[in-house]
């Protein structure tokens, strides 16, 4: 009716979603570590933030939360 087919006319965002969703467990590896100690994994370009972990570390994580850039999850 209103809108189009990427959002509504009121301002939302035409942002593409997560690949990630809270809940899931996925696979990754630790590609770098942030500023607070927490391991960085990808996917599909999507930075998920994984405490305890190291540089190479493959492991399988569940996600907790997930934000407009970026997740965070544990090592399941």
């Amino acid at each position: 009716m209103y809108g189009n087919d990427r959002g509504s006319f009121r301002g939302e965002s035409f942002a593409p979603s997560a690949p990630v969703e809270a809940g899931k467990e996925y696979e990754v590896e630790i590609e770098d570590i942030a500023k607070k100690g927490d391991g960085i994994a990808r996917i599909e370009g999507f930075v998920i933030f994984v405490p305890d972990t190291k540089v190479g570390d493959q492991v399988k994580v569940v996600i907790d939360r997930v934000m407009q850039r970026f997740a965070i999850g544990h090592k399941a």
